[in-house]
């Protein structure tokens, strides 16, 4: 879905606790490996996997319908308790994606009177990029570059580049650089969008997402991400204290990366 790019690229698991954890291990680097023959055996230490952790966050919200309004007929629609669901259910998942992507925040682990709160995306990507020497800077293509060359060298496959909708533009200015040529077909369409960005690492689809917070561009494998459902999203009818009905929608979801140093982010951006 466009609306929620980030939480629809990837996929779900069941969690079954308010603070979950997992496991992240890696593999040494490549060396000399060349013995003598008849070499007795060396051992070498095996490094130990890290333990990861988030919390789980309640997300909802509730609606009231007029008994009346529901019986009535209206324009467009059958029932108005059925079109209050659906866009309060929207409104949720738009909620889900900027707790993912759209926030730089640490794990909160909640109170009586504070509410509970995961990690954000970012606080859970190891490898970052500033965009540039001030405050802020515009994204560029040295840049992109940049990191997806130490995705590389890091052993990382992303496949998404997931930008906000101004650095998408940039992109799209990236094929009119100097010294190259763009291939335009004889019709009356003028397209000016990159969607697919192809570097000497690999290749990237240009995700955009209103959504994404604005100082931060992410290079990410979805594959390596999972959504983490404690409760999925259910919807209660409210004691009735009058005439009119109250729903209440709620779930419990998390966010996990299973490994930190998979993919990379650029920060700083203006």
């Amino acid at each position: 879905m466009t609306s929620t790019p980030f939480t629809s690229a990837i996929k779900s698991e069941k969690v079954s606790a308010r603070s979950f954890s997992w496991l992240e291990d890696s593999i040494r680097s490549a060396g000399v490996n060349a013995l003598v023959e008849g070499a007795d055996a060396a051992t070498t230490a095996i490094g130990q996997p890290t333990e990861r952790s988030n919390n789980t966050q309640i997300i909802g919200e509730a609606f009231k319908v007029a008994a009346t309004v529901d019986a009535v007929q209206t324009h467009g629609r059958a029932k108005e308790t059925a079109y209050a669901l659906a866009k309060t259910l929207k409104a949720i998942k738009l909620d889900q994606e900027r707790a993912y992507v759209g926030v730089d925040q640490a794990a909160v682990p909640g109170t009586a009177s504070a509410a509970r709160k995961m990690a954000s995306a970012t606080q859970m990507i190891s490898t970052t990029l500033d965009a540039g020497s001030n405050a802020t800077d515009a994204l560029t293509e040295a840049k992109v570059l940049a990191l997806h060359q130490t995705c590389y060298e890091n052993g990382s496959d992303p496949s998404v580049l997931m930008v906000k909708p101004g650095d998408s533009s940039i992109i799209a200015g990236f094929a009119t650089a100097a010294n190259r040529q763009r291939d335009f077909s004889q019709d009356k369409t003028l397209t000016n969008a990159i969607e697919v960005l192809v570097t000497p690492f690999g290749t990237l689809k240009v995700q955009i997402n209103r959504n994404l917070l604005s100082t931060h561009a992410l290079m990410i494998d979805p594959s390596m991400w999972k959504q983490c459902v404690l409760r999925p999203y259910t919807r209660t009818l409210l004691a009735k204290n009058g005439d009119s009905d109250t729903h209440f929608c709620v779930g419990e979801v998390s966010l996990k990366h299973s490994n930190f140093s998979d993919g990379g982010m650029i920060t700083g951006l203006s």
